[in-house]
């Protein structure tokens, strides 16, 4: 595999980060995630707005406009024969001294990579079992709104979830109330609305889930954004999960509960998959 470090495209083996680098010590940076379908990365244009405004937020100097980004991003694909894949774009604040402290860090560590699409059954689509985590996530907090390279808290979740024999965990913030799966956003069914969890409750504004609430105006279906407790979850008339790298993914089960599937999730679903082979 072809990867992209610095400037320069070189094969995977031969890729290599600095020990001192801030993004490895310390998770000091951020990345994003997309799916690329025919060589061409889904809404990448947002996505690079997203690692801009947090790159300005951690007050790290990119050293390549986003539009450079993005041409790096296609030419990274072609390199790689892979016109329908995962990339992944991280930045890090680069090499610094020991300690928390930035000063003297730098340049920043740009690193591209693609991944191979998860294996699936066309006769078995995707579904998940949820269950909800222990840990919990700030119900106020600047750093949700980025995807910073400090996951271990989602690590943990997932790792607990499967532990249990789930699929995904749910995480609460630290009012009780329904966040954020550990991999993606969560929307849920009620009464024909089409609910998700607002931001500024511990929730990452995922592009996916804007993309959702884009089709969902498309279709006519109202739309709600909300505070839930967990209790009221298993109330819904329908639960899935959206992610850039799987689109959208329904939950079958929740806390050992089944959830009845819902005909709105099929028809955003389509939507969804119809968007990305159009755009």
């Amino acid at each position: 595999m072809i990867v992209f470090l610095n400037g320069n495209f070189l094969p995977e083996a031969d890729a290599f980060v600095p020990v001192n680098d801030r993004g490895f010590l310390l998770g000091d940076g951020l990345f994003e995630t997309m799916r690329v379908v025919k060589g061409r990365p889904f809404r990448m244009a947002q996505h690079m707005e997203r690692l801009t405004r947090g790159l300005d937020f951690l007050k790290i100097k990119l050293p390549y406009t986003p539009k450079e980004l993005q041409k790096l991003g296609v030419e990274l694909i072609s390199k790689n024969d892979l016109p329908d894949c995962i990339l992944r774009v991280t930045i890090s604040r680069g090499s610094g001294q020991r300690g928390y402290s930035s000063k003297n860090s730098g340049p920043p560590t740009v690193v591209m990579t693609v991944s191979p699409l998860p294996e699936m059954n066309p006769d078995e689509p995707l579904q998940w079992t949820l269950v909800t985590s222990p840990f919990r996530v700030p119900a106020s907090d600047a750093l949700s709104s980025f995807k910073t390279s400090s996951k271990i808290l989602n690590i943990l979740a997932r790792a607990d979830a499967e532990e249990r024999g789930a699929d995904e965990a749910l995480l609460l913030n630290t009012n009780g109330e329904a966040a954020e799966a550990a991999g993606g956003n969560m929307f849920w069914v009620y009464q024909e609305r089409i609910c998700t969890v607002p931001t500024g409750r511990g929730v990452l504004p995922g592009i996916t889930r804007a993309v959702v609430l884009e089709i969902c105006q498309l279709l006519g279906l109202e739309t709600n954004k909300r505070v839930i407790k967990p209790e009221m979850l298993r109330n819904s008339e329908g639960i899935f999960i959206t992610t850039s790298a799987l689109g959208i993914v329904p939950v079958v089960a929740f806390d050992g509960e089944p959830v009845a599937p819902s005909p709105l999730v099929d028809q955003i679903a389509t939507a969804y998959n119809e968007m990305l082979m159009r755009e």
